[in-house]
């Protein structure tokens, strides 16, 4: 079985900005700068032939390229859980793409994404005891700003577990052509 997702990587200055932000908060479990990614589309785990199918559905996906860039910062909270990310700007680019990316999933047989498409880079995730520290740099980063970056490109990768966490390694980069 393979785990795959869709995403775009941002670029190494984008990175670096990210990774300076995070530095003052050793509460949270913070993502690497290996794991810094926008997820257009978690397809999870499927077996080698729909694996296939799924990567040459992706290289018939036509989209303009554009540019976005990193705008603010949030928290999705889950029970006693939660994730800090980082926004991005403008979201509807982002969201043509992802909308994109899951036709041609769902055009695969995998079932439809039923959550709504949130674009973001997630950064850390913490747990109730790491609410006071995820408070400290949502206020400490609220106006986090990137300059813009062109998106060109998005790649399929896999997801390797381990209990080290997650690897993730590029299967395919499929650069965006004119629609």
């Amino acid at each position: 079985m393979h785990r795959l997702f869709v995403a775009i990587r941002p670029p190494a200055a984008v990175r670096d900005l990210l990774i300076d932000a995070m530095a003052n908060s050793p509460a949270l479990r913070w993502v690497g700068d290996d794991q810094l990614h926008l997820t257009l589309r978690f397809i999870g785990e499927v077996d080698r032939p729909l694996a296939d199918d799924i990567a040459l559905a992706l290289t018939r996906i036509r989209s303009d390229p554009f540019e976005i860039s990193v705008s603010g910062v949030g928290l999705f909270e889950q029970r006693s859980r939660g994730a800090l990310w980082a926004g991005v700007q403008p979201r509807e680019p982002v969201a043509a793409l992802a909308a994109k990316v899951e036709r041609a999933c769902v055009s695969d047989g995998l079932e439809p994404e039923h959550r709504a498409f949130h674009p973001h880079i997630t950064l850390a995730r913490g747990n109730r005891h790491s609410a006071a520290a995820a408070q400290t740099f949502l206020e400490r980063n609220r106006a986090l700003a990137a300059p813009p970056f062109a998106v060109t490109s998005f790649t399929l990768y896999e997801s390797h577990l381990s209990r080290h966490g997650p690897h993730y390694e590029a299967v395919a980069e499929h650069l965006l052509r004119r629609a």
